[in-house]
């Protein structure tokens, strides 16, 4: 389905305002996880500067804003869009840019050193392990280093724990009061579980713990059920316990869940799968490298062998024309250009670049060969490794726009597939303005509002969970 003012998934997104190709870090954003301000979901980036161009001249105080006047568009590009859901020809909102559409997240102070000897800190990657004996090392794929530029921070919740100025008394006494006695008040948990953070959620489950004596994740267990159940134990349990709980349950029994491994270990930062990484041997006494090969075979495990190594590149890296043109050239001659496929260097590229430089490689292709890489994926590979390649490539380009796919994917056709549903939807809902973004692409693609959609396909508590998780009122 193609609409105005937006290309179709299959062709790669036109360039930013400004070109591609520019140098330097990234203009501070606002902090991830911050509520946005009232009734404001939606900001405009400052407009990027054109490869070789200087920044523009400080503004005196009082000044009118610069970013009323757009920037200056390359040959052939068209008009800049303006943000999801933001109204065309508006002036930016007062406050600083956040979650803007391409933007990395914003740098974070690096950790204090640690003395020598120190225990390994929460969120790092466990020290290496040798492969067992007769089995090769994982490959090692290609990524440009670009150490002048900050590593990407870890997502909310998926850093060291933090204790923060607010209090989950009143909260934890709230859910207790839910679920004692003769019945459970389902809207209650709700209410209080659907709207909080990450780091509010640790609290709440700590001040729980230690007021009432009880474990809350086992209460809600015993208090409800179905797949209430399962969205509130995946809100209780916080983003990065929910990921690793996740994955061991899809690689649990006969079969692999791969659309769960997906969501979970595709398109991360460093940090957050490092994080993960470090959470599954801690919680399950076993190397997520180890169970994912032991789950996958042939190529689609070196694929994921290639992800979890971690080296991709952070979203403070540059786009540099002369890497795109390589990387586009590989690609060509890892599929097109040859008899068969080279289907690592495919998996190589995708998996070591962020996704500023997955949107230019793309970008490029189309021009240089008039043909989208979506379609050349299509063509070329099968089964679980063309998802994944395409999954990679379609967050690449635009990630609120794939999300929205994803929410889609998991209630059209016969049936809804809960599982998916109920994790994506906690998943985006952690940062709001994502979600707000996501629901804005999604009623772009699909012309219809997504709790509508939520509404048609659900009911209940149930119903109830999901909707205010995207931030409907219940």
């Amino acid at each position: 389905m193609s609409y105005p003012g937006y290309p179709p998934y299959g062709q790669p997104a036109a360039p930013p305002p400004g070109g591609y190709y520019q140098q330097g870090p990234p203009p501070p954003a606002q902090q991830y996880g911050a509520p946005p301000p009232p009734g404001q979901y939606y900001q405009q980036p400052p407009p990027p500067q054109g490869y070789g161009q200087s920044p523009p001249p400080p503004q005196p105080y009082g000044a009118p804003s610069p970013y009323g006047a757009p920037p200056p568009q390359p040959y052939g590009a068209p008009s800049p869009q303006p943000p999801y859901g933001a109204p065309p020809h508006q002036p930016p909102p007062s406050y600083p840019p956040a979650g803007a559409y391409g933007a990395p997240p914003p740098p974070q102070q690096p950790y204090p050193p640690q003395p020598y000897g120190a225990p390994q800190a929460y969120g790092q990657p466990p020290p290496p392990v040798q492969p067992p004996y007769g089995q090769p090392p994982a490959p090692q794929a290609y990524a440009p280093q670009y150490p002048q530029y900050p590593a990407t921070p870890p997502s909310l919740g998926y850093g060291p724990p933090q204790i923060i100025q607010w209090n989950g008394d009143l909260d934890a006494n709230a859910l207790r009061s839910a679920m004692k006695g003769i019945g459970t008040d389902e809207k209650a948990l709700i209410r209080v579980l659907a709207n909080k953070d990450p780091l509010q959620m640790a609290t709440i489950r700590d001040a729980y713990a230690r007021l009432h004596r009880r474990n809350l994740e086992a209460d809600i267990k015993s208090e409800t059920g179905g797949w209430l159940e399962t969205g509130l134990i995946a809100l209780v349990r916080g983003p990065l316990e929910h990921d690793v709980h996740l994955l061991r349950e899809s690689m649990a029994g006969p079969g692999t869940k791969e659309k769960v491994l997906n969501d979970v270990l595709l398109g991360r930062s460093n940090a957050d799968l490092n994080a993960i990484k470090s959470t599954y041997q801690r919680l399950f006494r076993q190397r997520l490298e180890d169970a994912v090969r032991g789950d996958l075979s042939m190529k689609t495990e070196r694929h994921f062998m290639i992800v979890l190594s971690a080296q991709r590149a952070e979203d403070a890296a540059p786009v540099v024309k002369a890497e795109i043109d390589r990387d586009v050239n590989d690609l060509y001659n890892a599929t097109e250009g040859k008899v068969g496929t080279d289907e690592i260097k495919v998996c190589s590229i995708l998996s070591t670049r962020n996704d500023n430089q997955i949107r230019a490689i793309a970008f490029e292709y189309q021009q240089k060969y008039a043909r989208s890489l979506e379609d050349v994926i299509r063509r070329e590979f099968s089964g679980h490794m063309e998802d994944a390649l395409l999954y990679q490539l379609r967050r690449g380009l635009d990630k609120y726009m794939h999300q929205a796919q994803l929410l889609e994917d998991a209630m059209a056709g016969m049936g809804t597939k809960d599982h998916l549903l109920v994790s994506r939807v906690v998943r985006f809902h952690w940062d709001r303005t994502n979600m707000a973004n996501v629901r804005a692409a999604y009623e772009k693609r699909y012309r219809t509002n997504l709790a509508s959609r939520i509404k048609g396909e659900t009911s209940g508590d149930y119903e109830r969970l999901l909707l205010a998780c995207i931030g409907e009122k219940v």
